[in-house]
């Protein structure tokens, strides 16, 4: 029997606390203080401006680091371009044509290379504007450790393997999330970034029209709320334009509410929905709709965790000159 086979659960998740304490002392908050000490005022400035010509921006910042950091590690390398010989992650199909926000980081890194010339990195900048799109939104502000390094490879292939889709399942939610370190707490709690945003139709449309062979509606979908979806998204409309605000009363504030959604059926995806087939993560959506203030501390812990998934540091990686290509 080979060593994989033989490492138990308990075993996998002392490794991956290992890594993440490891990458933690490695990453510090302020570690521009010394070298570009307007970084994050610059990046939150970009943000700023951003946000108030469209709000809808600070969820696209968001998504932007979560679809970041689940593949490869927190490296940037969501940011680069395809080319002739290669179709990067931000053109793969959980991606395009739905993240947004790039100029946003695009616009900083010109500033930042204008005032730091090769010192602030393309990762740390993602990491940053996700801070400050959730700060902006009315969500709680937190500290990010830096020192992050960006990637070189950047495969639209990846994408798809890691990260998880609308229609995921409770398992399948959880084999990811668990992939990356996380608990089912953690889970439940960064599932609620859904607070704010938008979804294409085409992301959630099979389940007012076709969920399966024997009903066209998903049954654990609200009748009122699926009936305003089908105004909103009428069936066979391809549009890739036509989107719908991810929830419906509050899409632009960073809240609780995602949570008290989803317990009245409103969860937009399948995979909202499904953090209520199980007892664990029942328990946490009601614990989380009842103590706003719970959630946003421990979404905010959430997030600094996430931003040290397998980060490059030291010597590893580059920073880049441009965040949408490699350096040559």
């Amino acid at each position: 029997m080979s060593f994989s086979h033989t490492i138990t659960g308990f075993s996998l998740v002392m490794i991956l606390l290992f890594k993440f304490q490891s990458v933690h002392s490695q990453l510090q908050v302020g570690y521009y203080s010394n070298t570009c000490n307007l970084a994050e005022i610059v990046v939150k400035d970009e943000v700023m401006k951003a946000f108030y010509a469209d709000t809808g921006v600070a969820a696209g910042l968001l998504r932007m680091h979560f679809h970041d950091c689940f593949v490869r590690g927190c490296d940037a390398s969501i940011l680069i371009d395809s080319n002739a010989t290669n179709t990067a992650e931000k053109d793969s199909p959980p991606n395009n044509p739905s993240l947004r926000g790039f100029e946003v980081i695009n616009n900083a890194k010109a500033r930042l290379e204008a005032l730091c010339k090769g010192v602030v990195s393309c990762a740390d900048i993602v990491a940053f504007a996700a801070r400050d799109s959730i700060q902006f939104s009315g969500g709680l502000g937190y500290d990010v450790p830096a020192g992050r390094r960006d990637g070189k490879v950047s495969l639209a292939s990846e994408a798809v393997i890691n990260l998880p889709g609308p229609s995921s399942n409770l398992n399948q939610l959880t084999q990811i999330f668990a992939s990356k370190g996380f608990t089912q707490q953690e889970m439940v709690t960064l599932s609620g970034a859904h607070t704010i945003g938008r979804s294409h139709c085409t992301s959630f449309s099979s389940r007012l029209y076709n969920f399966n062979g024997i009903t066209g509606q998903d049954p654990s979908l609200d009748s009122m709320y699926a009936a305003r979806l089908k105004q909103q998204c009428p069936q066979g409309n391809r549009n890739p334009s036509l989107v719908v605000p991810m929830n419906p009363f509050s899409p632009t504030v960073a809240d609780n509410s995602y949570y008290s959604d989803v317990l009245a059926r409103r969860g937009l995806f399948s995979s909202d929905q499904a953090l209520l087939s199980d007892a664990t993560t029942a328990s946490l959506v009601n614990q989380f709709a009842r103590a706003p203030f719970l959630w946003t501390r421990m979404f905010a812990d959430a997030m600094v965790k996430m931003g040290q998934i397998e980060v490059l540091t030291g010597n590893s990686g580059e920073i880049r000159a441009n965040c949408s290509v490699i350096n040559t």
